[in-house]
C-alpha cells in the first residue's frame, strides 16, 4: 500500500505539470491559467449544488429514523472531488468532476466499495432494518454493555 501511495503523490504532480506545459505551449499560458481557474469556479458551484442536495437527502433519512450511510459516503466523495477541483491540473479536474457528477460518483463509490474494507466503530451497532441505530450504553438484545450507563428520565423546562 505504501509504495502505491508514494507513487501516487509523486506521479500525479509530474503528470499534471507535464500536461500544463503541453497545453500551455499549445494554447498559451494565459488561456491555460484561465481554464484552470474556470474549472475551479465551475467545480465549486457544482459542489455547492450537489452538496446541498446530498445534505437534504441525509436530513430526510435521519428524520425518518434511517441511517444515511449512502449520503455520508457521497458526501466524502463530494469533498474529495471539490478538493481535486481546487488543485491545479487537468487530471485532478477530471477526477474531481467525476466525483461531482451523480452517475459517475456512484460508479466510483461502487468500484471503491469492492476494494475497500471498512472496520466497525467501537460503541456503534448498525441499526436493525427500519429502526434507529443505537450507540454504546443501555441494553441491546438482552446484553449489558460494559460502559457506565445512567438510566433516567428528563423533562425540558422552558424559561
Amino acid at each position: 500500500m505504501f509504495p502505491f501511495v508514494f507513487l501516487l503523490f509523486v506521479a500525479v504532480p509530474i503528470i499534471e505539470i507535464f500536461l500544463l506545459i503541453k497545453v500551455g505551449s499549445a494554447i498559451g499560458a494565459l488561456p491555460t491559467i484561465a481554464i484552470v481557474i474556470l474549472t475551479a469556479f465551475v467545480g465549486t458551484r457544482m459542489l455547492r449544488y450537489q452538496g446541498l442536495s446530498t445534505l437534504n437527502l441525509a436530513r430526510s433519512k435521519m428524520s425518518s429514523g434511517q441511517l444515511p450511510a449512502n449520503e455520508m459516503v457521497e458526501g466524502i466523495a463530494l469533498a474529495v472531488g471539490g478538493a481535486l477541483l481546487l488543485t491545479p491540473g487537468f487530471v485532478t479536474d477530471a477526477i474531481g468532476f467525476a466525483c461531482l457528477i451523480p452517475v459517475t460518483r456512484r460508479l466510483i463509490i461502487k468500484f471503491l466499495s469492492r476494494k475497500v474494507r471498512v472496520a466497525g466503530v467501537a460503541g456503534f451497532q448498525s441499526a436493525p432494518r427500519g429502526g434507529p441505530a443505537r450507540t454504546g450504553g443501555g441494553q441491546a438484545s438482552g446484553k449489558r454493555s460494559s460502559g457506565d450507563v445512567i438510566e433516567g428520565e428528563f423533562e425540558r423546562k422552558e424559561d
